[in-house]
């Protein structure tokens, strides 16, 4: 059944909490941040998006959830008739997962898409993919976790493979030292040097951000720009979790000319409060300090710089700076399958391929 008030939208959000009581790998996010992110107002990927939520109930009991996603950004970039589902959380069985795809397909085909892909929770630029190897291990900041089963779900509705995503870890505190080296040459030759964000300046960094952000990703597959505003959105949500030194700036001839943003896994503090609820932030707070894990989110540079080994020089930037601020374990990613270029350097990196989502297409 579509969501369409206040007390609906509370079931959808609510649903994985119960879902996941006994998966202790699952980390439940604040449900205000999911709120958040549900919300057109407070959302600005709603200002060129539009969405429709749907449950599933048996007597009453949620089952199982779905959304259903019109993102006309996608759209103007690629000029194709595909909509999106996200948010997809189903017990196991068939009848019920069948029952919320086709409600979000029926949603798309009335807005006149021809193929249903996802999972995009909304969208590229959020938690996207279905996990299909690598359920033995937990998730990061801002990827997805699902049981095994979703996989057969899929694939008995005749979902097909669009694109697999890569996740890579790195459990070593030592660059390799071909790499190290490489990188300093690398620095000295080209004149390239490094800097970390500047908290003091945090807005004028944002900035740079924004006019680096969309070239240094153009063209990949299923890329959409940000907007400023959502670049805004994503900034102001992850300030109080930045660590400047795990952020870095490359620059030539006083011009930035890419970035790389490592996050530490607040997921490790956010397991420990598994209601979701704002009572549990002190807990969160105090698990907050001991975090050893941190996720490599961004790395690019402008088309110009490419294959030049600044990206290795970036690495070797965050693996230092992060090692010695005590981290101890890092996932780099996720990285296109077929991005032959960062496979290779990731796997040069010293890094091993240890989780896999997968993007769905199905034609409506």
């Amino acid at each position: 059944m579509p969501v369409t008030d206040g007390r609906g939208l509370d079931r959808f959000i609510a649903f994985p909490y119960d879902h996941y009581r006994g998966d202790p790998l699952w980390v439940p996010q604040l449900r205000m941040d999911v709120r958040t992110l549900l919300s057109p107002a407070k959302n600005p990927f709603f200002q060129h998006a539009e969405a429709q939520y749907f449950v599933a109930q048996d007597n009453g009991r949620v089952v199982g959830r779905i959304a259903a996603i019109k993102n006309d950004a996608h759209t103007r970039e690629h000029g194709d008739r595909v909509g999106f589902y996200g948010f997809f959380e189903s017990v196991d069985e068939q009848p019920v997962a069948g029952a919320l795809f086709d409600a979000a397909g029926r949603w798309l085909r009335d807005k006149g898409f021809r193929v249903m892909r996802g999972p995009m929770s909304p969208s590229v630029n959020d938690e996207c993919g279905l996990l299909v190897k690598g359920f033995e291990t937990p998730p990061t900041l801002m990827m997805p976790h699902n049981p095994s089963y979703y996989v057969a779900l899929h694939d008995r509705y005749g979902f097909a493979k669009a694109k697999d995503l890569l996740a890579f870890e790195s459990a070593g505190v030592q660059m390799p030292e071909r790499i190290s080296r490489a990188a300093k040459v690398i620095a000295e030759r080209k004149g390239i040097t490094l800097r970390p964000l500047n908290m003091k300046r945090f807005q004028q960094e944002v900035e740079l951000v924004k006019a680096l952000y969309n070239q240094a990703w153009e063209r990949n597959w299923g890329f959409v720009p940000l907007t400023e505003a959502e670049i805004d959105h994503l900034a102001k949500q992850l300030k109080p979790i930045v660590v400047p030194d795990l952020v870095c700036f490359a620059e030539h001839g006083g011009n930035v000319i890419g970035f790389a943003v490592a996050l530490p896994d607040l997921n490790v503090a956010l397991k420990h409060n598994p209601s979701g609820r704002l009572y549990g932030i002190p807990k969160i707070l105090w698990y907050a300090r001991k975090i050893h894990r941190c996720r490599i989110l961004l790395l690019g540079t402008l088309r110009e710089y490419r294959m030049s080994g600044i990206d290795a020089l970036m690495y070797h930037w965050i693996w230092t700076k992060g090692a010695v601020l005590g981290y101890t374990w890092g996932e780099g990613g996720w990285i296109l399958e077929d991005n032959t270029a960062m496979v290779n350097a990731a796997h040069q990196l010293g890094f091993r391929p240890y989780k896999t989502y997968r993007i769905y297409d199905k034609s409506l």
